[in-house]
């Protein structure tokens, strides 16, 4: 696949993506987009602690070296990526991820605002549907 056919099939699946999150949100559903920002010292850090620590050992291998020389052509198709997908109606939130507690602290505060907005309460019942229900609780009553 020639350079100019990825550049042309990445971005019509931009395309495809801001397309069904458009549709999604259109028919009431909302979605939250979290970039977890780790610095290349944190995942240093990280890497070390998954070869010290046993329990974390099978999180690591040596293909995670190869793909962490990569890191500033990530940093190019991540930054390619968050700005064609990120829109009014569904943007990206870019959470530092450094402070694994803040980071959760962050995400949890962006979800309890989107609840917030949502304005999401119980139906109630009109006249009609509470004398059904007197009539139902009658004959359970008995």
């Amino acid at each position: 696949m020639s350079c100019w056919t990825k550049r042309r099939f990445g971005r019509e699946r931009y395309h495809s993506i801001v397309d069904l999150e458009r549709h999604l949100h259109r028919n009431g559903t909302r979605i939250i987009k979290f970039f977890l920002h780790l610095s290349k010292e944190e995942q240093r850090k990280r890497f070390l602690m998954r070869i010290d620590v046993p329990e974390k050992n099978w999180k690591f291998g040596l293909a995670d070296i190869g793909e962490r020389r990569q890191w500033k052509h990530y940093l190019k198709v991540y930054e390619a990526c968050l700005s064609a997908t990120s829109t009014v109606t569904t943007p990206w939130y870019i959470v530092p991820a450094d402070d694994k507690q803040n980071a959760w602290l962050m995400i949890f505060q962006v979800v309890l605002d989107t609840l917030k907005q949502l304005r999401m309460n119980y139906s109630e019942a009109d006249k009609a549907h509470r004398n059904e229900l007197r009539s139902i609780r009658k004959l359970l009553a008995k």
